[in-house]
C-alpha cells in the first residue's frame, strides 16, 4: 500500500493540531498549512469536506537525504493530510518508501524507512 491512514474521533482542526505538536516532538516542522476546502470555496468552487495538507521537513534529514541522492529530493517535503471522509476524521501521508523506490538507492530507501516510521509515530500518537 503506497499510504499509512487512521480514522480518528478527533474533529479535523483538533486532528491537525495535535499532528501539528507530534511533529514538533520529532523535529519535523510544518513548512505549509494548504486548507484545501478554504481554498476552492474562495476561487466559488462547491466543496464541502473539510481537507488540510501539511508539507512537513525535519532540515537535518532533508540534508542528508539531498547529500546521498538529488533526485530524492523530488519527494521532499513530506506530504500529511486531514480530511473528512464519511462523517469521521482521517490522518495520513503517502509512505516515503513507496516514493523513494522509484529513486532505486538502497541508501535513500533506508532513510525513508526511518522517516518513515517516525511519521508514523506522528500519526499514531495524533489519534
Amino acid at each position: 500500500m503506497f499510504h499509512y491512514t487512521v480514522e480518528t474521533s478527533k474533529g479535523l482542526q483538533e486532528a491537525a493540531e495535535s499532528l501539528e505538536a507530534s511533529l514538533k516532538e520529532e523535529q519535523f516542522g510544518v513548512l505549509w498549512n494548504f486548507d484545501i476546502k478554504d481554498k476552492l470555496n474562495e476561487k466559488g468552487l462547491a466543496f464541502e469536506k473539510g481537507f488540510k495538507v501539511l508539507e512537513v521537513c525535519n532540515p537535518k534529514e532533508a540534508q542528508r537525504i539531498l547529500n546521498e541522492n538529488m533526485m530524492a529530493g523530488y519527494f521532499l517535503p513530506c506530504k500529511m493530510v486531514i480530511y473528512e471522509d464519511e462523517g469521521k476524521t482521517k490522518i495520513g501521508m503517502p509512505k516515503p518508501t513507496a516514493l523513494t523506490q522509484m529513486v532505486e538507492d538502497d541508501n535513500i530507501q533506508a532513510m525513508a524507512s526511518d522517516i518513515e516510521s517516525r511519521l508514523i509515530h506522528c500519526i499514531d500518537q495524533s489519534v
